[in-house]
């Protein structure tokens, strides 16, 4: 039997974790096989000031956060892109879509997780529209499944556009995953209330839960399934 392969396409560090762990990891429980496409270099868009050197000491800091955060639940392998943070507008489209079809290519994914198209996080958008126009509904084309996530301290923030999902995930057995991973994005987290914090990861998932009769849970909104 073929493992079905899964491609988890984010704009920064963090956000693969706060828009499916939970669901990417109960997959790969269930036996299939995962990878992360990260695009962005992350930070280098705050405080300005900081001088080169602390900011390449920065970027090391985070290499070493994705790496242990993605073993966590069992990702195969982690490719990452160098683009500017917060400043995906300042490079031609092409040039990202190219990079995820390579990623894409090289993987054959079957099912894809990327971000919401109304994300108030310009790289976020544009991450979309990359992913969209790399896996053109083509014949041959290996993606059959594409799902967007929502991201803590972006989705909900582009207001009045709203995130309005259909496809959930019960992610019970793995919420604990998905909190340990974030974990080690020390560098990322935020003191509750800020969204983006392990306390606002929990109640997400416990309010998503409640949409569906679960303990917790994680929402998508469909992009397109073909069977």
């Amino acid at each position: 039997m073929i493992t079905k392969k899964i491609l988890i396409i984010a704009a920064h560090p963090d956000d693969e974790v706060l828009g499916c762990f939970g669901t990417v990891g109960r997959l790969i429980q269930e036996g299939y096989e995962a990878y992360t496409l990260i695009l962005g270099e992350g930070k280098t868009s705050r405080d300005l000031q900081r001088n080169v050197e602390h900011k390449k000491d920065e970027l090391a800091v985070l290499d070493e956060e994705i790496l242990k955060a993605n073993a966590i639940i069992g990702i195969k392998q982690v490719f990452t892109c160098n683009f500017p943070d917060n400043r995906f507008d300042s490079v031609d489209l092409l040039d990202i879509v190219k990079e995820i079809s390579r990623i894409k290519e090289s993987i054959q994914p079957h099912i894809i997780f990327t971000h919401h198209e109304h994300d108030l996080n310009i790289d976020h958008q544009i991450t979309y529209k990359g992913v969209v126009t790399a896996t053109r509904p083509i014949e041959d084309e290996c993606v059959k499944e594409i799902y967007s996530f929502e991201v803590l301290s972006s989705t909900e923030w582009a207001y009045p556009l709203s995130f309005a999902p259909d496809t959930f995930f019960d992610i019970s057995s793995t919420i604990q995953l998905k909190i340990d991973a974030m974990s080690h994005y020390e560098s990322e987290l935020r003191e509750y209330p800020h969204p983006r914090s392990l306390q606002g990861i929990k109640l997400l998932a416990q309010n998503r839960g409640m949409s569906v009769g679960v303990y917790f849970a994680e929402a998508f909104k469909t992009i397109r399934v073909v069977k």
